[in-house]
């Protein structure tokens, strides 16, 4: 686990930087975050915001950092009885994990999977469509994929990220959030996919990522492809 100079640091073995209990909008928790970078070396960085709401906050961190920006699509593949429970997960460019232990004691088929997967490909990539347009995704191959969201409440759609993200051949990966719950960032830190876990606040009464907003207003499909458009462009200048 890759350590940043900072106030606090967990024994799950993320980083703490300090307790900042409100943001005032996902812009701002992005400047912050995004500070917690300074002075640093990543090598070949790609920032990738995990749509809706990561976007927003993704976008400063790329800024400082002189990324590219992109988001990172992903799919859970729940049990067809219990979807709450992930046998696997998608990702673009026909990625995909799978969890083989779950796979055999749910005596999940061949044919059950390819039926999931089918289905959540689908869906996955209507979302592509909609989030990124006609335009392709940054390449990760021996890159390191820093993954935002604007929160972290279960982690289950940020583990998917680093599972995907590492399938698609990132050199490393770090995960970075403004606020998320202790517990949930412990099990990010604890997973051989990723190298490091950014977090500027975890609090040990967290509830809700949006508690932590003074502005949490949801994040449209539409704010998701100008933030895209205007990083792609170069015109990605503070709204």
């Amino acid at each position: 686990m890759t350590a940043l100079s900072s106030p606090g640091y967990t024994e799950a073995g993320q980083e703490v930087f300090g307790q900042v209990e409100h943001f005032t909008d996902r812009r701002d928790a992005g400047r912050r975050l995004a500070r917690a970078f300074a002075g640093r070396r990543i090598e070949r960085p790609v920032v990738l915001g995990l749509p809706r709401g990561g976007v927003p906050v993704a976008a400063e961190v790329a800024r400082a950092l002189g990324a590219p920006l992109d988001v990172l699509v992903v799919r859970k593949l729940g049990l067809p009885r219990q979807p709450e429970v992930a046998m696997g997960a998608i990702g673009e460019r026909g990625s995909r994990v799978l969890n083989d232990d779950v796979l055999r004691l749910g005596g999940i088929s061949a044919a059950t999977l390819a039926e999931v997967e089918r289905r959540e490909r689908a869906e996955l990539e209507a979302r592509v469509s909609r989030f990124r347009g006609g335009a392709s995704p940054v390449e990760l191959t021996g890159r390191t994929a820093v993954i935002v969201d604007d929160g972290v409440a279960t982690g289950a759609t940020a583990r998917v990220a680093c599972l995907v993200a590492h399938e698609l051949g990132a050199a490393s990966v770090i995960v970075a959030m403004p606020v998320g719950a202790p517990d949930s960032l412990a099990e990010l830190a604890a997973m051989p996919e990723v190298d490091e876990v950014v977090c500027l606040s975890a609090p040990g009464g967290f509830m809700a990522v949006g508690m932590h907003y003074l502005d949490f207003a949801q994040t449209t499909d539409a704010e998701v492809q100008r933030i895209l458009e205007a990083a792609r462009s170069g015109d990605d200048a503070p709204g």
